[in-house]
């Protein structure tokens, strides 16, 4: 996955230098925080043409906790078991193709798609579900599922079957899909903090046929 400098000179500078704004001395909010609006980005300007579920945005309470997140684990496991991981370009021929996850595979927002229809169709608020792209913790641009729930925003992963609150992830969270209206984005610049970070291993999916 690229992320590509779109915005402004401004935005690239941080993106270049690694300097989002840091959480807060006294503790971590819970909450990935909407700081202003954001381009979507490359490869999602038709996203919510083609998937109109990936969008949407209706009225609901954040989503409780306990079974919600075993019904997110199940499916996370699941989906990073069974859906064999591959670029876009060795798939499709081009850099950057947002897409549910093809006959070959997926990339990380391949699997961010699937999971939210999954959830979507297991009665997870469309709304409680955002993607969200960020650094990882070598620095590279990725894709993840954000489940908001009433407690705080929790990460769904393809290089982990762990699901872990945003901060423990170590990651840099660059923009997010707009909690308020999901056809839309905003910027995060939020950066969990790496002495919370949980150890997490990199594993991809390693099956040669896709989920049904």
């Amino acid at each position: 996955m690229r992320l590509l400098c779109t915005a402004s000179a401004a935005l690239c500078l941080v993106l270049a230098t690694g300097a989002p704004s840091a959480a807060s001395e006294g503790g971590v909010p819970p909450f990935l925080p909407a700081k202003q609006t954001a381009p979507a980005p490359d490869g999602a300007a038709k996203l919510c043409q083609t998937y109109p579920w990936a969008c949407a945005g209706k009225l609901a309470a954040n989503a409780t906790e306990g079974a919600l997140l075993d019904v997110a684990a199940d499916i996370n496991r699941k989906a990073n078991a069974t859906i064999p991981a591959i670029s876009d370009q060795a798939q499709y021929g081009r850099a950057e193709h947002w897409s549910l996850p093809g006959d070959l595979g997926g990339d990380c927002e391949d699997y961010v798609l699937y999971k939210k229809q999954a959830l979507i169709a297991a009665g997870v608020p469309a709304r409680s579900l955002l993607i969200a792209v960020v650094l990882d913790r070598r620095d590279s641009p990725h894709a993840v599922l954000i489940l908001r729930t009433e407690a705080g925003d929790y990460v769904l992963d393809n290089v982990t079957d762990r699901i872990l609150p945003w901060a423990r992830t170590g990651y840099t969270f660059i923009s997010m899909q707009n909690p308020d209206n999901p056809a839309r984005w905003v910027m995060v610049f939020e950066q969990a903090p790496r002495r919370l970070a949980a150890g997490i291993g990199l594993q991809t999916g390693n099956v040669t046929t896709a989920m049904d």
